[in-house]
C-alpha cells in the first residue's frame, strides 16, 4: 500500500483526510478514516503493526478493536488516525469527538475506547513515537472538527509512547498534563511460580490455599487445564458467558452475556484472538463442570489479564483465587516478562497476589492556535481548582 505524494483528499469539515505532515519527500502521511471495515482494509500491515509495536497492547489490536467496532458501539463520529511512512504503518490511533469534558461543555478528540478496553496506548511502531505524535498534532491543529484538546486515556505513565507524546508537545511549546493517574497490580517475571508465591504471600495464606484446594479436591474430580484446541474455542466461549451469569454479574445485568451484543463481541474478540495466537484460557472443572474460567491475552513481551468468572456456589473454597495461583505458571515462559491484571486499583484478590505495579494515566494536550491554548487554559485552571476543593474538603 504506497502512501507516498499524498495531498488534501476531501474537505477538512468531513474529517477525512491524507495529507503529509511536511514539505520533506519522506515526511509521514496521515489518512483519517472510518474505523468501520478498517480491519479488512488495513489488514496485515495492521498486524505487522503490532508485532513491531513499541509498547504492547492487546486493546488496541486489530482482532479486539474491531469485534468491538461491529457488536459494541453505535454509528458515531468514530475515525482511524493512521500514519504511514512510505509503505509501512507507524501508528494507529481510534479516535472521537467528546463533546464535554468532564463536567465542561468543551468539544474535543479522546482516543476512542469501550468498556471492555482497559488499556489506551495506540500501537506506534517502536522508535517512531515522538514522529507519530508529530504528525498527529499537526493534522489535528488544522482540523476544524477537532476543538482544541487532544485527551488520551490509558497510557502507561513513563512509557515510550507517553514519553513520545510529552516529547512531541514540548518540541511545539505545549504542556502534556496528566490529569488522573491509578495505579493496578501487575505480575512481573523473574521468578519461578513457587518462589513467586513464598515472596508475595504470607505463610498463614499460602497454608490457608492449600487446604483450601485440598477440601475442593475432596468434593470431586477436580482438573485444571488450558486452551488447547481452536474446536475448544467456541464451547469455551460458552462456558464462561455461563458462568459469568450464574453470578452476581448476571444478576445485575452486567454480565457479558447479559446483551446478545456483549456475548456478540466476546465469542468473536476471542475467535480473533485465538487465529492471532493471543489467547490463553484456563479453567478448573469440578466433575466435568467448570467452575472457575480466565481469560488472558498474550502479547510478548507482556500480557495482560482480560476477565475472570467463577461459581459463586463454591466460593467458600475461593476457586478464584486458586486459579490465579494456577496462572502463575506463566511466570516459566522465557517470552513473558509481565501481565498487567486490568485490575481496579487496591482490588483486595489480585493486590494480595500480584507483587508489581503499574501506573496508568490519562493527559491532555492543547491542539494550536488560539482556541487550543483558551481551551486548554479553561479546562485545567477548572481542574486544579476542583482539586484543590476536594482537598480542602478532605475528600
Amino acid at each position: 500500500m504506497q502512501r507516498t505524494g499524498a495531498t488534501q483528499r476531501v474537505a477538512d469539515g468531513d474529517s477525512r483526510r491524507a495529507v503529509r505532515v511536511s514539505a520533506v519527500p519522506d515526511a509521514p502521511i496521515v489518512l483519517i478514516e472510518p474505523v468501520e471495515g478498517a480491519g479488512d482494509r488495513l489488514g496485515a500491515a495492521w498486524d505487522d503493526l503490532a508485532a513491531a509495536a513499541a509498547e504492547p497492547n492487546a486493546f488496541a489490536e486489530r482482532w479486539f478493536v474491531m469485534a468491538g467496532v461491529r457488536h459494541l458501539c453505535p454509528p458515531a463520529f468514530r475515525r482511524l488516525i493512521e500514519v504511514w511512512e512510505g509503505d509501512r504503518l507507524t501508528g494507529l490511533l481510534p479516535v472521537v469527538i467528546d463533546p464535554r469534558y468532564g463536567r465542561l461543555p468543551l468539544r474535543h478528540v479522546v482516543n476512542w475506547l469501550h468498556h471492555h478496553s482497559f488499556l489506551g496506548t495506540p500501537l506506534v511502531r517502536a522508535g517512531r513515537e515522538r514522529a507519530f505524535w508529530a504528525a498527529v498534532l499537526a493534522v489535528l491543529d488544522d482540523a476544524r472538527w477537532a476543538g482544541g484538546l487532544l485527551h488520551i486515556n490509558g497510557l502507561v505513565e513513563d512509557g515510550p509512547v507517553h514519553r513520545g507524546l510529552a516529547t512531541a508537545a514540548a518540541t511545539l511549546g505545549r504542556r502534556c498534563d496528566t490529569v488522573h493517574r491509578v495505579v493496578r497490580a501487575q505480575l512481573d517475571a523473574g521468578l519461578d511460580p513457587e518462589a513467586y508465591l513464598e515472596t508475595h504471600v504470607r505463610k498463614k495464606k499460602r497454608k490457608e490455599l492449600k487446604r483450601l484446594a485440598a477440601r475442593l479436591a475432596e468434593q470431586g474430580t477436580l482438573t485444571t487445564r488450558r486452551l488447547a484446541d481452536a474446536g475448544e474455542v467456541s464451547d469455551w466461549c460458552d462456558d464462561f458467558l455461563a458462568l459469568e451469569a450464574s453470578g452476581w454479574k448476571g444478576r445485575a445485568g452486567s454480565a457479558l452475556g447479559s446483551t446478545p451484543e456483549t456475548a456478540g463481541f466476546f465469542c468473536e474478540m476471542l475467535a480473533g484472538a485465538w487465529s492471532a495466537g493471543r489467547l490463553e484460557m484456563l479453567r478448573m472443572d469440578l466433575d466435568g463442570r467448570p467452575i472457575a474460567m480466565l481469560v488472558n491475552f498474550l502479547t510478548a513481551p507482556g500480557s495482560f489479564s482480560f476477565k475472570i468468572a467463577f461459581d459463586e456456589d463454591h466460593a467458600r473454597f475461593s476457586p478464584g483465587v486458586l486459579i490465579q495461583i494456577e496462572n502463575l505458571r506463566l511466570l516459566d515462559r522465557a517470552d513473558i516478562a509481565w501481565m498487567d491484571s486490568c485490575a481496579a486499583e487496591n482490588h483486595p484478590m489480585i493486590d494480595s497476589l500480584w507483587g508489581g505495579r503499574r501506573t496508568i494515566v490519562r493527559v491532555t494536550v492543547p491542539l494550536g492556535g488560539l482556541r487550543g491554548r483558551v481551551t486548554f487554559a479553561l479546562a485545567r485552571g477548572l481542574e486544579d481548582g476542583w482539586a484543590w476543593a476536594r482537598r480542602r474538603l478532605g475528600r
